[in-house]
């Protein structure tokens, strides 16, 4: 069953997350990847909010939907790049942005 939830709740997750990528690169061209700190930022939020909910809520929507929607690898990837591309004050900024406001919307979906 654990599975099954896990499975449904990243059936969403991933497809949104790419909704969510597509629209935001049509109407921003930001020098920070805006995208995956808004997707993480959401995503740690509902992380933070569903964490102590029953356990079928839990797998549902923190394991499964949550774990498919964010991304660490594209969070690493466009860090990596801003460094690499000689753009280290940007990439110091959207590292500590993520990790901040990251952690933040955690602990605020974790209060409600």
């Amino acid at each position: 069953m654990r599975v099954i939830l896990i499975a449904l709740g990243a059936g969403v997750g991933a497809p949104l997350r790419y909704l969510i990528d597509k629209q935001i690169k049509k109407i921003h061209n930001l020098l920070v990847p805006l995208e995956t700190l808004l997707i993480n930022i959401l995503g740690s939020f509902t992380l933070g909010f569903t964490v102590h909910r029953s356990a079928n809520i839990g797998f549902l929507i923190g394991t499964g939907f949550a774990g498919a929607f964010t991304t660490w690898s594209a969070f690493a990837l466009e860090t990596h790049d801003l460094f690499k591309a000689k753009k280290r004050g940007i990439a110091w900024v959207y590292l500590l942005l993520t990790l901040v406001l990251g952690v933040s919307a955690a602990a605020v979906g974790n209060a409600l």
